[in-house]
């Protein structure tokens, strides 16, 4: 069994892309996690709420600044059983209001991250990873929080390159 996790929350559907809203088959952190998982041959954890958002990306954008001002914990479908054979995790997650989506925020807050070495990687159109690098060092108290990876959402398809040589900086 592998020692590596990748997990990720991914938004398909109605997305923001180079200035105009489109349809996407399937969300571009999901494609960046398929790539590290290709790569190391990790495990991966696909994050999903109980109650998915709206399928109007402005509607998804609402309910995101709302939960975000109240600091929610959206409920999630699922957990994984345990994390403890893994010893570096992969967070990937678009950078929704400046840091992660809070389902990612009540996914991390679920376990004990001591001894860990997390690896953040967020899709985005121009934010970068916004606060969310701090957000996890809050969270995974104990675990070394690597320097993370921002990929442009719209060229997510096209950045194997730039996850390798990540990777290689990471030592994996």
């Amino acid at each position: 069994m592998t020692n590596t996790l990748i997990v990720y929350y991914s938004r398909k559907g109605e997305n923001y892309c180079n200035g105009e809203i489109k349809n996407l088959e399937k969300g571009n952190t999901e494609i960046v996690a398929e790539m590290i998982r290709d790569i190391t041959g990790g495990d991966i954890f696909q994050v999903n709420t109980a109650q998915p958002y709206p399928e109007s990306y402005r509607a998804c954008v609402g309910k995101a600044v709302d939960e975000y001002k109240k600091g929610a914990r959206p409920e999630l479908k699922e957990y994984m059983k345990n994390i403890e054979q893994y010893d570096i995790i992969f967070v990937g997650y678009p950078n929704w209001c400046g840091t992660m989506p809070m389902a990612m925020f009540t996914f991390l807050e679920h376990y004990d991250w001591r001894g860990k070495r997390i690896a953040p990687f967020c899709t985005n159109e121009g934010s970068g990873l916004g606060v969310s690098e701090r957000d996890i060092k809050n969270i995974c108290k104990g675990a070394e929080i690597e320097k993370g990876l921002s990929i442009h959402g719209a060229e997510a398809a096209d950045s194997r390159n730039k996850v390798e040589v990540w990777l290689e900086e990471l030592n994996i």
